[in-house]
């Protein structure tokens, strides 16, 4: 006799193992939602500590373009009106009330230096300077901030048109334009470019010394000389500081991110 099997016997059958049928499961499994949100969470968190820690510098940066561009536009607002400020006067009769063979001999040099003889030539070599090292932002940066400097003081005189002053017979006389001071925005413009790429390095305080002491030398040299008004000094660097760190705001701005996550060294 035949023994069947029961209806309600499970059979069992080897599992198919061809490679066909194989299912193979990834060991990367990919990020839920939850993981995805508190990653956004957390460098959101990050980032909000570390603008909080550095807005101090992002605020610097603003003012140091926005306020001398206040002070120029205050000025220039008034040399267009035709307006006479009130500190011109004064120290131009102070200045040529202490006029001395020596003091005229040293603001005749600083004069000459602060522009043609000293500031340009040392711009151009400036510029090829760092063209030869391959600095190409920096040969950039300095191409950029000086000779677009001495474009818009050219444009600026010509715009107002001020007369220079004529109290007396000046040692070294000019014929052109007076508002802003060319001396004054070149120097200033020279001094800044050169202490914004010294900055991380150990000369940026011997050269902010250096160059201040230069920059105010040429424009104290211009009130002496009777070449220029006192307001003309002031827009000159006014214009010449807010131009520069402008420049400098645009081309480094990627370096410049206080926020951002240091990345690990490997």
């Amino acid at each position: 006799m035949v023994k069947r099997p029961s209806p309600c016997a499970v059979t069992t059958s080897p599992v198919n193992s061809s490679p066909s049928s194989t299912i193979t499961l990834n060991d990367a499994t990919p990020p839920s939602s939850t993981d995805a949100v508190k990653a956004i969470a957390d460098q959101a968190r990050f980032g909000a500590h570390e603008l909080g820690r550095s807005w101090w510098r992002i605020a610097l940066l603003f003012g140091a373009i926005l306020l001398p561009l206040w002070a120029f536009g205050a000025l220039a607002e008034e040399v267009h009106e035709g307006e006479a400020f009130g500190f011109d006067q004064p120290f131009l009769q102070f200045a040529q009330s202490i006029h001395g063979p020596a003091l005229d001999a040293v603001f005749l040099w600083f004069s000459k230096v602060g522009y043609l003889r000293g500031v340009v030539p040392a711009d151009i070599v400036l510029v090829m300077l760092l063209s030869v090292l391959r600095r190409k932002r920096e040969a950039l940066f300095a191409g950029v901030a000086l000779a677009g400097s001495g474009i818009l003081n050219v444009a600026a005189k010509h715009y107002f048109g001020r007369a220079r002053p004529s109290l007396w017979e000046s040692l070294a006389p000019e014929t052109t334009y007076s508002f802003p001071s060319g001396h004054a925005m070149g120097s200033m413009t020279l001094a800044a470019v050169l202490v914004l790429l010294c900055w991380r390095t150990r000369w940026r305080w011997p050269v902010l010394v250096a160059m201040s002491a230069f920059v105010m030398m040429v424009g104290l040299s211009r009130v002496y000389l009777g070449v220029h008004y006192p307001s003309d000094i002031l827009a000159g660097w006014a214009a010449a500081l807010a131009w520069v760190i402008g420049v400098y705001a645009v081309l480094f701005r990627g370096s410049f991110r206080p926020w951002r996550r240091p990345q690990p060294v490997e």
